[in-house]
C-alpha cells in the first residue's frame, strides 16, 4: 500500500507539470541617458568683463588747524554723518590774538607808509640843495635814494607782515573745503588747538570712485580705458540695486599682492544729492561690477559648466554623442565665450558626460521617443537573447 500511494503522488505530480504554461518573454527596451541640450546661436557679443569693488569719495580731505588756540565754537552741522555746503563755518578758533596782530600789523604799515612820504620829501628837498650847488650830476647818497630805497622796504615788509595777519585771522575760522559728508570728529569744545592737530574728516560727495581689479590680459577685450560703462550692482534684501558708472582710467601697474590691474570707474552724484536717484550708493558699500567690453563676431555664449577642458558634448541629429575640441575666448565664472568649432543649430549637452562613451545613444530630455527606433532597438535586443 505505502508504494502505491507513492505512485499515485508521482503520477500526480508529472500530470500537474505538463499542465504548466510557460512564463511570457517580454521584450527588453535599452536604458538611454537623459541629457539636457541648447542649440547653438552665433552672434556679435559684447565682452562683459567682471568685477568688484569698495566705493569711495574721490575727494578726501583731513581739516587741519594752522593756527593755534582755543576752541571756541562748533558747527551743529560738524558731526558724524552731516552734510556740509562749500565754505560752510564748522568751527572757531579764539581770535583775540591775532586781531590784535591785525591791529599792530596795520599800524606798522601805516608807520612805515608815513617814514616813506617823508623820505620822498626829503629827497626832492635834497635835489633842489644839490642843484644850486653843483652843475654836474649830484650823488646819489646826496640826494637820499639809498634811504628812499629802504624806506620802500620797510613798507613792503610791513605789507608782508599785514597780509599774514590777515590770513591768521581768517585761519581761525574752520570751513569746508567742499561739498560734502562729515565722516569724523577729533575735537570738542574748549580744547586748545595746536598748528597741524587733525581736527576732523570731510568726504566729498560730488564724485564717487570704485577700483576694479581685472587679469592684465582681460584688457584687450577693451577698446578703451576712458569712457567705458560700468554697471554696478548690490544685493539688498530680495532685489538687486544698480547704479552706472563710467571707466575713466587705469592706475597702470600689476599689483603685487594678487597680480591684478585696477580700473578705476567714476560715477557722479552717488547719494543723489543733485540728481534723481532712487537708491543711494554710499560711500564703504561693497559693489559688483560689469565692464562693457568690446564687440566679437559670431561668438556663441555658453555657461560655463557645459564646456569641460575646452571640450563639449555634441548631441547630433541621431542623439549620438560626439566630443568636440573648441576655442575658448574668454572664460568668467560663469559664461565662457567660444568662436569657432561649433555651428549654427547644434546641440550641446548641458550635462556631464564623461561616463558616457561617443557614438552612444542619449534622450533629449522634453523629446518624444521614436517608435521605430525603439522597436529596433527592441528587436535587436531580442534577437540578441
Amino acid at each position: 500500500m505505502p508504494l502505491w500511494i507513492l505512485l499515485l503522488f508521482i503520477g500526480a505530480a508529472v500530470f500537474l507539470a505538463s499542465l504548466r504554461q510557460p512564463p511570457e518573454k517580454k521584450a527588453q527596451t535599452e536604458s538611454l541617458p537623459i541629457v539636457e541640450v541648447m542649440a547653438i546661436e552665433k552672434s556679435a557679443l559684447q565682452v562683459q568683463l567682471r568685477s568688484y569693488g569698495v566705493v569711495q569719495a574721490k575727494h578726501r580731505t583731513q581739516l587741519v588747524a594752522e593756527v593755534s588756540g582755543r576752541l571756541v565754537e562748533l558747527s551743529d552741522k560738524f558731526v558724524r554723518g552731516e552734510w556740509v555746503t562749500r565754505g560752510e563755518i564748522l568751527a572757531r578758533i579764539e581770535p583775540a590774538d591775532y586781531q590784535a596782530d591785525l591791529m599792530q600789523a596795520e599800524a606798522n604799515l601805516a608807520q612805515a607808509e608815513a617814514q616813506l612820504q617823508e623820505e620822498i620829501a626829503r629827497g626832492k628837498v635834497a635835489e633842489r640843495e644839490w642843484q644850486g650847488v653843483l652843475d654836474g650830476i649830484p650823488p646819489e647818497l646826496g640826494l637820499r635814494k639809498p634811504q628812499l630805497a629802504k624806506e620802500q622796504a620797510n613798507v613792503r615788509s610791513a605789507q608782508a607782515v599785514l597780509a599774514r595777519a590777515q590770513r591768521n585771522l581768517e585761519r581761525t575760522v574752520i570751513r569746508a573745503p567742499f561739498d560734502g559728508l562729515i565722516v569724523a570728529r577729533s575735537v570738542d569744545l574748549g580744547q586748545y588747538i595746536n598748528v597741524s592737530n587733525q581736527l576732523g574728516e570731510v568726504q566729498g560727495s560730488d564724485i564717487a570712485e570704485v577700483r576694479l581689479p581685472v587679469p592684465p590680459e582681460d584688457l584687450e577685450f577693451l577698446d578703451s580705458l576712458n569712457g567705458a560703462e560700468v554697471i554696478l550692482t548690490q544685493s539688498l534684501a530680495d532685489h538687486e540695486l544698480t547704479w552706472k558708472a563710467k571707466l575713466v582710467r587705469s592706475e597702470g601697474v600689476v599689483n603685487d599682492d594678487n597680480r591684478m590691474v585696477y580700473l578705476v570707474a567714476e560715477i557722479r552724484d552717488p547719494y543723489g544729492i543733485n540728481v534723481d536717484r532712487p537708491h543711494p550708493l554710499k560711500f564703504g558699500s561693497f559693489v559688483n561690477a560689469s565692464i562693457a567690453g568690446r564687440y566679437i563676431e559670431d561668438l556663441v555664449n555658453l555657461p560655463r559648466y557645459a564646456v569641460r577642458n575646452d571640450r563639449v558634448t555634441i548631441i547630433k541629429a541621431d542623439n549620438t554623442v560626439e566630443l568636440r575640441q573648441v576655442h575658448v575666448v574668454r572664460a568668467d565664472l560663469e559664461h565662457v565665450y567660444i568662436q569657432g568649432g561649433l555651428e549654427q543649430g547644434e546641440r550641446i549637452s548641458l550635462n556631464a558626460m564623461d561616463s558616457v562613451d561617443i557614438g552612444r545613444k542619449v534622450k533629449v530630455l522634453g523629446e518624444e521617443p521614436n517608435p521605430e527606433a525603439n522597436g529596433a532597438a527592441q528587436l535587436a535586443i531580442s534577437g540578441a537573447q
